[in-house]
């Protein structure tokens, strides 16, 4: 009862959300106000000055660490929808010539989970909504579109995998990997969805498809492992979308219905850019290990700025500026720049910092030590089920996997080493894909698609569907891995 007491803040942030339908912003507000009010009430530990500056302290290092990457993110995301990026792949994709399933697992396990590692923010969706309308029945395209967003959890450069590493006291590389095995049922799952929703009855491109989840899973899993979660998301959709192409114009040439080589977009220059510099400076870290001279340093948490994918994204984005004044097609749009920033970065910047003071006060009050000892008292099953309950609550309520990771996280942190580093990656893997089934994700659907209300809420509870197999599945995941974990 003093557990449920003590998670009254999250309760009270669910409740506004689902049954008062408040944005993610007041809710997290509502949350934090919550938190210090229960704080100063004395209904946790005892306020003190020196919990408080901790907890003001971590808070700032956290939101310092998101907003050095997700700033310089929507910067690049208006580059590039202003010089014509997304709408040059789309119509590359549609002059490819690939077969109907070929079409649907190049789109998710490929090009959305791509364009999604390296953005965020539901890039990928303005080039695979229209993409996707343009090649299917519209009610199939918009089903297919939300299926590949909810794919991919390593949105923005792995950030959330970054976050939650440094929530949890883990190694990012660790726990990214650890994500992509307890991700891996989903990943089967809503591409086998998607090539369903599509029509496609062929049994070879069925074991196609198994091969190629393979494949998106086993570089998924490696690159996190042993380049970091920066880079893993964006390299499994570019092998595997390199993969699919490669087969499905073999498959063409084979037939002679081939057209000739194909030639990468040359539009699409920018995620190029971004992808060398990623590695590129990656690979100069390893050599060098400069990140280390320059480090943040919280109550309980640590940052390196010279280390983050957001030092990578400024890069691309100096290039981005000259190329755009030499061209002279930003020259109109160079004043209204900042206003266009503010204007999408204002809210979750705003969401991001009252979700991680609400959970950072929580922590240093004592608010997650029933949680905790909730969590410790049960068998490896269930704890397991629990977490992806929560997980996928967080991530469905507020809309970001780091949102979702900075709620219950911190709990995660205080339970014993072993159970840890896998109870961290079913929070991370169930947070990940049920943000991506959200709400906002949803309108961000329907306002490209530009539906009616009946639409809306078949997609709305179409996607709810999507949140509660992939909670299911992370579980069944888990369960798997429990074993091997001890």
């Amino acid at each position: 009862m003093l557990a449920l007491f003590h998670l009254s803040p999250v309760l009270l942030v669910t409740a506004m959300l689902v049954v008062l339908r408040r944005p993610p912003v007041h809710a997290a507000m509502a949350g934090t106000v919550l938190v210090m009010v229960l704080w100063f009430a004395g209904a946790a530990d005892a306020w003190r000055l020196g919990s408080m500056l901790a907890a003001a302290q971590d808070t700032a290092v956290l939101f310092a660490s998101t907003a050095f990457v997700i700033v310089p993110g929507l910067v690049f995301v208006i580059f590039i929808e202003r010089i014509g990026v997304n709408l040059a792949l789309s119509q590359w994709v549609r002059s490819l010539g690939l077969g109907r399933g070929d079409q649907v697992v190049f789109i998710v396990l490929g090009l959305a989970p791509l364009l999604e590692a390296m953005t965020g923010f539901g890039v990928s969706l303005i080039a695979t909504v229209p993409l996707l309308l343009s090649l299917f029945e519209r009610r199939v395209a918009l089903r297919i579109a939300l299926t590949g967003m909810a794919i991919m959890p390593w949105g923005t450069l792995g950030l959330a995998s970054v976050i939650g590493a440094s929530l949890v006291h883990l190694d990012a590389s660790a726990l990214a990997s650890t994500s992509a095995l307890t991700s891996a049922p989903v990943f089967l799952a809503l591409s086998a969805t998607a090539l369903f929703l599509a029509g496609v009855r062929n049994m070879r491109e069925w074991l196609a498809l198994g091969a190629f989840w393979l494949l998106f899973a086993g570089v998924l899993y490696g690159a996190s492992r042993w380049l970091g979660p920066e880079v893993a998301g964006v390299a499994a959709g570019l092998v595997t979308a390199a993969a699919v192409l490669a087969a499905g114009l073999w498959r063409l040439h084979r037939n002679d219905s081939g057209s000739g080589a194909v030639q990468w977009p040359r539009q699409a220059w920018p995620y190029l850019v971004l992808i060398v510099c990623i590695v590129g400076l990656k690979v100069l870290w390893t050599i060098t290990s400069w990140p280390d001279h320059w480090v943040v340093q919280g109550a309980q948490v640590t940052w390196k700025p010279l280390a983050s994918p957001g030092l990578a994204l400024l890069l691309v984005l100096i290039w981005l500026r000259f190329y755009t004044r030499s061209t002279q097609r930003d020259t109109a749009h160079e004043a209204n720049l900042p206003a266009a920033l503010v204007a999408r970065a204002k809210r979750p910047l705003l969401t991001i910092f009252f979700f991680l003071a609400m959970s950072q006060m929580m922590v240093k009050a004592g608010f997650l030590a029933g949680l905790m000892q909730l969590l410790a008292g049960l068998s490896p099953t269930a704890a397991t089920s629990l977490v992806a309950v929560f997980g996928a609550l967080s991530g469905y309520m507020t809309g970001s996997n780091v949102g979702g990771n900075a709620i219950f996280m911190p709990a995660i942190a205080m339970l014993p080493e072993s159970s840890r580093l896998l109870l961290a990656a079913v929070q991370n893997s169930a947070a990940g894909h049920a943000a991506l089934g959200s709400l906002s994700v949803v309108m961000l659907i329907l306002g490209l698609a530009k539906t009616h209300a009946k639409e809306e809420g078949e997609l709305v509870r179409f996607g709810f569907m999507l949140v509660c197999l992939n909670t299911a599945l992370v579980a069944l995941g888990a369960a798997g891995l429990s074993g091997w974990f001890g």
